[in-house]
């Protein structure tokens, strides 16, 4: 194959620049579209208290075990609880374990990205959001969504089990700032 002429105003090679950088940003939205699955739950809920004071509890990766009742141990099996590439270890009270990859943490806008990398429940490729927001009266509502396929049931069953551990996790939020 013939290397591309050079024309004196460049545009031969500008053209094939620009189909380069398209056909990256094609194959990388492809990559990392097939990282979330088909079925999606979002849940939320307003707790009593600012966004700050809520991005307290919430805001740090590796403090799910603070807030959520079903969670009895967050361990960083590397990184940290406040950086991308960070994972934890997560023991259930029934004694499972969930592995989980931090994908970006943004604390100016109260928001992690993670995903899960090995698991007990009944779905697969699954990557969760939480984030808080302000809300009327001081207020913050946080809200926790994700996208992921089911895995050996139903869809309506994988939905369902999302939406548990959601509702348990927001409603101890609930009891804990709306005493």
């Amino acid at each position: 194959m013939k290397p591309p002429k050079l024309l004196k105003d460049g545009r031969e090679i500008m053209l094939s620049t620009m189909i380069k950088t398209t056909v990256t940003a094609v194959l990388l939205t492809s990559a990392v579209a097939s990282f979330a699955g088909d079925l999606t739950v979002s849940k939320n809920i307003t707790v009593n208290a600012s966004p700050e004071t809520t991005w307290k509890m919430i805001g740090n990766f590796n403090h799910l075990d603070v807030w959520h009742p079903v969670v009895v141990a967050s361990k960083l099996l590397q990184g940290n609880g406040q950086t991308a590439g960070a994972e934890r270890l997560l023991t259930l009270g029934n004694g499972a374990t969930i592995t989980e990859d931090l994908l970006s943490l943004n604390n100016g806008a109260k928001s992690y990205t993670y995903k899960i990398v090995e698991s007990p429940l009944p779905i697969a490729n699954y990557v969760s959001t939480i984030s808080v927001s302000s809300a009327a009266d001081g207020k913050s509502t946080v809200t926790w969504s994700s996208s992921f396929d089911a895995k050996g049931v139903e869809n309506k069953k994988a939905v369902d089990t999302i939406a548990g551990i959601y509702d348990a996790g927001l409603n101890n939020l609930d009891k804990h700032f709306n005493k």
